[in-house]
């Protein structure tokens, strides 16, 4: 068997993703045939090398498990958290260790997706893959076409412009609107800061799909395994 980059082989072992897995090799936390390695450009052969991460072997997982979960407000979307807090791990019952796609903030509730198939994880949080992420917010005050359509353009935040994104007005209820955003960045607080760049604070926001796949009848806290063909849409934006 041909050699492989140990971050890579770490996320195909199910123990995390591939961008979380080189920092779990930056911190001393894997070793290699017994050495510590914090290299992250190391390579290894999985059919002779013993790799342990935090002194516990690990092995290429048997069965990818892919669930959506209905994530509500006031979870935080680790498997752990440093602070105490309620986690998304927390809603889900099973004994195979998984953890999130991408994120979702502390006060977003929505479509979450979790998996122990670290490299198709690490590919789709990738923005070249161009995924939709479609939220519905409300949002303070009466949003005119003009902010509509610097949305639509792309806004300036912090350092960087987003891309364009998909925006349309669902309706206005006094001084509160209700608008839905796609977009395929994932930047942190993304869709938030967007509506914050045009004078609009949100008040509400949830995710109602990742790509093709959608929140359907869940409720908040409830989650499902994905079916084939939600499964084959996400195997099929690695290509």
């Amino acid at each position: 068997m041909e050699e492989e980059r140990l971050q890579k082989y770490i996320a195909r072992c199910g123990v995390s993703s591939r961008r979380k897995a080189e920092e779990i090799i930056l911190n001393g936390c894997v070793k290699v045939n017994g050495v510590v390695v914090t290299e992250l450009g190391t390579k290894i052969n999985p059919e002779k090398d013993v790799v342990l991460v935090d002194n516990k072997k690990i092995s290429e997982t048997g069965k990818f498990i892919y669930i959506k979960l209905y994530k509500p407000e006031g979870y935080v979307t680790t498997v752990k958290d440093q602070f105490g807090r309620k986690t998304v791990i927390d809603l889900i019952n099973i004994n195979e260790r998984i953890y999130p796609i991408g994120r979702l903030d502390y006060n977003t509730s929505g479509l979450l997706l979790l998996t122990n198939d670290g490299d198709l994880a690490n590919k789709l949080m990738h923005p070249k893959y161009h995924i939709y992420k479609t939220y519905i917010a409300e949002v303070e005050g009466r949003i005119s076409d003009e902010e509509i359509m610097r949305l639509k353009d792309g806004v300036k935040i912090e350092d960087y412009k987003t891309a364009p994104a998909r925006v349309n007005l669902i309706s206005v209820l006094g001084n509160s609107s209700i608008v839905q955003v796609s977009i395929y960045e994932g930047k942190n607080r993304q869709v938030r800061k967007m509506l914050d760049a045009v004078g609009h604070t949100v008040r509400t926001l949830k995710r109602i799909s990742f790509g093709k796949i959608n929140l359907d009848d869940l409720n908040p806290g409830s989650w499902v395994h994905l079916n084939e063909e939600e499964i084959k849409f996400l195997k099929g934006r690695q290509e």
